[in-house]
């Protein structure tokens, strides 16, 4: 049984069936189990993540922090190795209640925020708060934790909820919605890092972000932040934020700068979009297909984005790439970048040509994790007499999927490593 559940419904031709395939095996590579054989171990004391080791016995008490699309996983995971040696935690994922021996798990909100989400960040803060040095701290930080792990600075929870809002509907791309975030919370930016000063800290990070940068996942709690209100400001300016909520300047604080809150913070990037595109390129390469990956770090309208990724792939070949569009909603339809992004490409299809666009966790926004589409999808929305137009004007794209059966459909699944995208030309 492979991850997407309507394979068979989807698989109608070759071309089609091969796509779907480097799908899967997009999802197998970047799923909990197959990172934490990899990368995280314990021999003796002796715990080991990636190239990093942490001598157990020389802390009196190990304690685990996670939040995040995924992180749900990756927490039971670290649990059941560490067994005793784990003192007990804390996690917030957006799926239901799970089973855990020494971790109080929370089901949280995305993509607002919620009281259940900054209720779990204040009991997480009151277990952390008297941390010493003679403490190792683990924290599980995965995508979408920006909004799960929040303790707004100044603004109640209906006011955070109408900037972030704002912030998804308004076009801003990842790195920007961050920036905006960071200043109004006192655990993004290296707030969290502050918190659990003066103890020693492996941050285990889970990247959905274009180009991995690690100050932009999930606002980066346990990086130091390089960005001040000078850059708050333009970004509030350039999407007009402030014509739609009403901000003032000291609702913000200054992340913190001090170096002493950061000298003993071990950031270790688990999991990026580079192991799902990796894992996809070898797998068309043994197919004999000529294949390469554009970028990991794709960024762009998704109403124009599959234009040009089919623009970019040469006739014969396949094109891979990762990263995160967005766009600016205007309708009161439902469904994601990623349906929207390969709805709006139908025009640019030739014969040959298939795209698929898909949210590594399953879930874009609505339903379906993505869509995949070619001549047989212009074929059957021309036989249901559909209006690509119409939908589009709504925002609407699941009710199109839905109606084609070309949506994606996996569930919520446990990584979140960026959207992915694939472009054949036969």
């Amino acid at each position: 049984m492979g991850y997407i559940k309507n394979y068979d419904q989807l698989a109608t031709n070759d071309n089609r069936r091969f796509v779907l395939d480097l799908i899967e095996e997009a999802y197998r590579s970047i799923q909990p189990k197959q990172i934490f054989d990899n990368h995280f171990s314990l021999t003796n004391d002796m715990l080991k993540i990636k190239n990093q080791t942490f001598d157990l016995s020389k802390f009196d008490q190990i304690k685990l922090v996670g939040f995040g699309k995924g992180s749900a996983e990756m927490c039971r995971i670290i649990e059941e190795t560490l067994g005793d040696r784990l003192h007990t935690g804390f996690d917030i994922d957006v799926i239901d209640e799970q089973k855990f021996s020494k971790i109080n798990y929370t089901k949280g909100t995305h993509p607002l925020p919620s009281e259940a989400n900054i209720e779990y960040t204040r009991k997480a803060l009151d277990y952390l708060e008297g941390t010493t040095e003679k403490d190792l701290v683990l924290i599980v930080v995965c995508g979408g934790g920006s909004v799960l792990f929040e303790a707004p600075y100044k603004i109640n929870l209906e006011k955070l909820t109408k900037i972030n809002d704002a912030l998804l509907d308004s076009g801003a791309n990842i790195t920007e919605m961050n920036t905006i975030r960071r200043h109004l919370s006192r655990v993004k930016g290296g707030g969290l890092a502050k918190a659990v000063y003066p103890s020693t800290v492996a941050a285990l990070l889970f990247s959905d972000v274009p180009g991995n940068d690690l100050s932009v996942i999930a606002s980066g709690p346990t990086v130091k932040d390089h960005t001040s209100m000078k850059e708050v400001k333009k970004i509030l300016e350039k999407y007009k934020i402030s014509e739609k909520v009403t901000i003032t300047p000291d609702e913000f604080q200054e992340t913190p700068t001090d170096n002493k809150y950061f000298e003993k913070v071990h950031n270790i990037l688990m999991l990026s979009n580079h192991t799902a595109l990796d894992a996809m390129e070898k797998k068309a390469r043994k197919s004999g297909k000529d294949v390469f990956v554009l970028t990991d770090r794709l960024q762009g309208d998704a109403r124009t984005l599959g234009k040009k990724l089919i623009d970019e792939t040469p006739q014969g070949q396949v094109l891979l790439a990762g990263g995160e569009s967005t766009i600016k909603i205007t309708g009161q339809g439902r469904g994601g970048r990623n349906q929207a992004l390969v709805l709006c490409s139908l025009p640019y299809l030739n014969d040959q040509t298939i795209i698929a666009s898909f949210g590594s966790d399953g879930w874009d926004f609505f339903h379906f994790a993505g869509a995949i589409a070619d001549q047989e999808t212009i074929k059957k929305s021309k036989e249901l007499k559909l209006d690509v137009n119409k939908f589009l004007s709504d925002d609407n794209s699941y009710g199109f999927w839905e109606k084609t059966g070309d949506g994606i459909e996996t569930g919520r699944m446990e990584s979140n490593v960026s959207d992915l995208f694939i472009v054949l030309k036969g």
